[in-house]
């Protein structure tokens, strides 16, 4: 019988299966390894880079609900599987980076094609760039503005 249980595990085991997992968020840092030059850009030129500590400077009079609001703009994925959740749980999502635009990255990460990652588009920013932020917060596309 046990002969038997040994062999079964190993039949069971040598049998392809996949997980068909959507990809996941990994953070910015995970990027940089393959990606310098163009994280080193962003990090540099990009405002949105570090918003979220611009957020954290106004929550003082904003509703817990006001401030979490915040977070689709100034955070990477909240809201979505494996995006940010805190900054506690997920502290490598704290920034909004390059899956913000490029969307989760795992795939990527482990296949390093291009077809697994998203090419973004101006509408792509129009989520959190609407007309009045544009005019708020002086916002430029990044497709345009030379992060990478």
């Amino acid at each position: 019988m046990r002969n038997f249980v040994i062999m079964l595990f190993f039949i069971i085991l040598s049998f392809p299966f996949s997980v068909s997992a959507e990809p996941m968020y990994v953070g910015s840092e995970a990027c940089k390894e393959c990606h310098e030059f163009e994280y080193q850009n962003f990090m540099r030129y990009a405002k949105k880079a570090r918003s979220y500590e611009k957020i954290v400077r106004l929550k003082k009079g904003l509703t817990k609900e006001e401030f979490q609001r915040c977070f689709q703009c100034h955070t990477t994925g909240y809201g979505k599987p494996s995006g940010f959740v805190s900054v506690e749980k997920t502290p490598e999502l704290k920034f909004p980076g390059c899956e913000v635009c490029h969307g989760p990255g795992s795939e990527h990460i482990e296949s390093q094609s291009i077809e697994d990652i998203k090419k973004p588009t101006l509408k792509d920013c129009a989520s959190c760039h609407v007309a009045e932020r544009i005019e708020a917060f002086e916002y430029k596309p990044m497709l345009y503005g030379g992060a990478h």
